[in-house]
C-alpha cells in the first residue's frame, strides 16, 4: 500500500496495490497489521456505504463530538467525487484548513480522517458511491455540521449543490465552537 501525506500531515492518501487481469482487478482496501507496521493504529467498527444519485450532491462538512469521535477512512466504489477535510481542531495551527483529494473507482484512492476534522465529499458522476469505514459507532448526540461554504474550500462547483437540510443550515466555521481540542487529539 501507498502511503502519501497530504498538506494537513495528519490526513494520508492511501493507494492499496492492486492485481488487474483479464476479470477486473482484486485489492486489499484495509489490513489491520499492516497498517499497525505503517504507524496507522485505528480500530474501525462501523462500515458505511453511501450512493449519490446526481453529481453535484454535497455531503458534509460532518463529524462526530467526543466521546464518540470518528476516524474515517473513505474510498470510491463507483463513479467519482472530491473528498475535503476540515482540521477543527481549537488551539491547531492549521484550525481551518483544508485538503480535497479527487477519490474514483479507477484511481483507487482512499482518505484516511483522524478524528479532530470536519468530512465531506461532493460527487462529480451521478450514482457514485462512496463507502468509509469509522472508528467509533454512529451516535445522533454527537454528530455535528459545519456549513459546507464557510472554509474557503474551492468544491469545483459550477452551480449550486444538491444539500440535505442539515447541511444546508449548518453553522459557518466562524460561528462554530469545536468540541475537538489540539491536545486531546493523539
Amino acid at each position: 500500500m501507498q502511503i502519501e501525506k497530504t498538506a494537513l500531515p495528519e490526513i494520508l492518501i492511501l493507494t492499496p496495490r492492486r492485481f488487474e487481469d483479464a476479470r477486473g482487478f482484486f485489492a486489499e482496501t484495509w489490513n489491520k497489521t499492516r497498517m499497525a507496521e505503517a504507524g496507522l493504529d485505528v480500530d474501525f467498527v462501523q462500515d458505511n456505504h453511501s450512493v449519490s444519485a446526481h453529481a453535484g450532491t454535497l455531503r458534509g462538512l460532518h463529524f462526530q463530538a467526543p466521546p464518540h469521535a470518528q476516524a474515517k477512512l473513505v474510498r470510491c466504489g463507483r463513479g467519482r467525487f472530491l473528498d475535503v477535510a476540515v482540521d477543527i481542531r481549537a488551539g491547531s495551527p492549521r484550525y481551518g484548513q483544508w485538503v480535497a483529494v479527487e477519490l474514483s473507482a479507477e484511481n483507487g484512492r482512499q482518505l484516511l480522517v483522524p478524528e479532530g476534522f470536519a468530512h465531506g465529499f461532493v460527487t462529480r458522476e451521478d450514482d457514485t458511491e462512496i463507502v468509509y469505514k469509522c472508528s467509533d459507532f454512529y451516535d445522533a448526540a454527537s454528530d455535528g455540521a459545519i456549513h459546507w461554504d464557510s472554509c474557503g474550500i474551492d468544491w469545483g462547483l459550477s452551480a449550486e449543490p444538491i444539500l440535505s437540510e442539515k447541511d444546508a443550515v449548518a453553522p459557518p466555521l466562524d460561528a462554530f465552537s469545536s468540541p475537538f481540542a489540539m491536545k486531546d487529539i493523539t
